[in-house]
């Protein structure tokens, strides 16, 4: 098995902005698995995300540190990778445990000549939208960039408090489709219930994270006097966060990257169900590489954030896509995640 890593920078179609950040472009690492004797690659992707500390170079030298590890091994499976790097890398940053899982899903469901979602047990039958990310800015910015991109479902980024709800209120001239809202930990106990009626009141469906993860006083009174239900994304980054988010939360998101791959995220999902959690799956500003891998994840959740891939204005590969209609998930007639890397 022969390892590459292949950096990029993903330009943005337009700033992006949350509650912490504004960029306008994205770094990442497009892991390869090469399988020498089949002929077949599978990839994956670990974004370089500044708000956790990455570093596209440092990234490369840990990840190209086990190339040799891989090249021992003749064939691989998702467990098995993941037991090579506990083996040979066991502090291995989530994120690229992500990719070269990811990476190996992809290549195993290659070699098995099958999508890799239709390998697993899930309900088919159910069809869940992705929604479509208003970053934070100006109201008038904000208003505009909704109206270039009209989707069924969208998520709105807030976080200033004071503003907020005159923001979903201008945004609701507009459209009439489902807001989700994302405060990224931007408010108060008592501001997230004092908005929680109003949010509600303008087709607000749920509240994400609205509190810093250490609040976890205010967090119990949010849960217990919310008119929305709040959903766990920072509170909710690796599979033993689950069961504490259950005390706290209605749902959780899931971001592949931040637990460590496909095999963590479907255990979190198993988990969350037993707990009656809702479940939500999102991503980073990804490319298709990753979309495509989470979309695999679809019939298993409530609620999806996999609009990465279109927020960039030049994308290094082309995989699953989404009706503009309905939002659900288009999948390429393809083996693996139907993920395809543009040529250089």
């Amino acid at each position: 098995m022969q390892l590459t890593i292949h950096p990029h920078v993903l330009p943005l179609a337009n700033p992006f902005r949350i509650a912490h950040e504004s960029r306008t472009e994205q770094p990442t690492l497009i892991v390869e698995l090469h399988d020498e004797a089949s002929g077949l690659s599978g990839y994956g992707e670990a974004p370089m995300t500044r708000y956790y500390g990455l570093d596209s170079d440092e990234c490369t030298a840990q990840l190209t540190s086990l190339a040799p590890a891989f090249a021992a091994k003749k064939s691989l499976t998702p467990q098995a990778t993941h037991a090579l790097i506990d083996t040979h890398a066991p502090d291995l940053n989530p994120f690229l445990r992500c990719a070269l899982d990811v990476a190996t899903h992809d290549l195993w469901a290659r070699q098995q000549g099958t999508r890799l979602g239709l390998l697993w047990e899930q309900d088919r039958s159910r069809h869940i939208p992705t929604c479509y990310t208003i970053g934070l800015g100006p109201v008038a910015e904000m208003v505009a960039k909704l109206k270039a991109f009209p989707w069924p479902v969208y998520k709105i980024k807030l976080g200033r408090g004071d503003d907020d709800v005159a923001i979903i209120s201008a945004l609701r001239e507009h459209t009439d489709a489902p807001f989700y809202v994302d405060a990224n930990t931007g408010w108060t106990a008592r501001q997230t219930i004092d908005l929680s009626s109003k949010l509600a009141d303008l087709g607000v469906v749920f509240i994400e994270q609205p509190l810093k993860t250490d609040d976890l006083a205010g967090q119990r009174e949010v849960f217990a006097h919310s008119a929305l239900p709040i959903l766990a994304d920072e509170s909710c980054q690796t599979e033993a966060d689950v069961a504490r988010c259950a005390e706290y939360f209605h749902g959780i998101n899931i971001k592949v990257v931040k637990c460590g791959g496909l095999l963590p995220a479907r255990r979190m999902i198993a988990n969350a169900r037993q707990l009656n959690l809702r479940v939500m799956a999102g991503c980073m500003t990804e490319s298709s590489v990753g979309i495509s891998a989470i979309a695999q994840l679809l019939p298993e959740l409530d609620y999806a954030d996999l609009d990465g891939a279109m927020l960039l204005a030049n994308d290094p590969a082309v995989g699953v896509t989404f009706d503009p209609t309905t939002g659900f998930a288009i999948f390429p007639k393809l083996a693996g995640t139907g993920v395809s890397i543009y040529q250089k």
